[in-house]
Formats: C-alpha cells, structure tokens, sequence
C-alpha cells in the first residue's frame, strides 16, 4: 500500500468512528426530560400545584442524576402520598439514597405512621 492508501483508508476509518461517537456524546450531557429507571409510576394528582407533582416535575425537567421517591399509594388505606427528591447528584446512587433521606423527613415531620415506607419511583 502506499502512503496516500494509509492516508485514505485512516480519513475513512476516522470519519466512521465520528458518525458513530457524536450522536451519544451528545445524549449524555444532559439528562433533563428524561424519566429515568422507572421502578413504578408514582400517583400523582395531576394538579400541577400539588407538591408532589412539582417535585416529580422538577425530577423529570433536572439534568443531572436525580431521584424521585414517594411512599406508595393504596386506595384502601391511603388518603395522602408523602414524596421526597434529590436533583443533580454526583451519581444516581447518591440520588437516590438522599431522595429516600428526604421522604423520610417529611414523613416525620407531618408525623405520618401509615402509608407505607418511603421507596424510590424512579431514577436517573
């Protein structure tokens, strides 16, 4: 081969790995309106003014690694939903352990003892 071959089939190869490389570098600079590992969908009451549905959206609208945690909701038993978030963690580990840690403290502080244990919805 010569050197003007090397050249070429090197240009060729480099332009391939672009094609390739760009498009998910782009993805993962920003995590903001994605919903992340649902691991159930939180009940929400739809009215955008209601705390839980500002958390979940301030969850889904952040771009960094966030969770989202709510106790869970039954019909039966259940008349209120208690909800915590952590927003751009260092990792999605650390999210998700803080946002329990939120749940939690608003659990005590409306001193809530039925409705569940606090449990992460979902996570990015």
């Amino acid at each position: 081969m010569n050197a003007m071959t090397v050249k070429r089939a090197a240009a060729s190869m480099l332009a391939g790995l672009l094609i390739v490389a760009v498009p998910g570098a782009g993805m993962a600079g920003s995590l903001a309106g994605n919903k992340g590992d649902t691991r159930f969908w939180p009940t929400l009451s739809g009215n955008p003014k209601d705390p839980c549905t500002k958390t979940y959206n301030a969850y889904v609208a952040a771009s960094g690694h966030s969770a989202y945690a709510t106790t869970p909701y039954m019909r039966v038993t259940s008349l209120y939903m208690i909800c915590g978030a952590h927003l751009n963690a260092q990792s999605q580990k650390a999210a998700e352990e803080l946002a329990i840690k939120s749940c939690k403290a608003t659990r005590a502080h409306y001193k809530v003892t039925t409705g569940g244990a606090c449990a992460i919805a979902a996570s990015k």
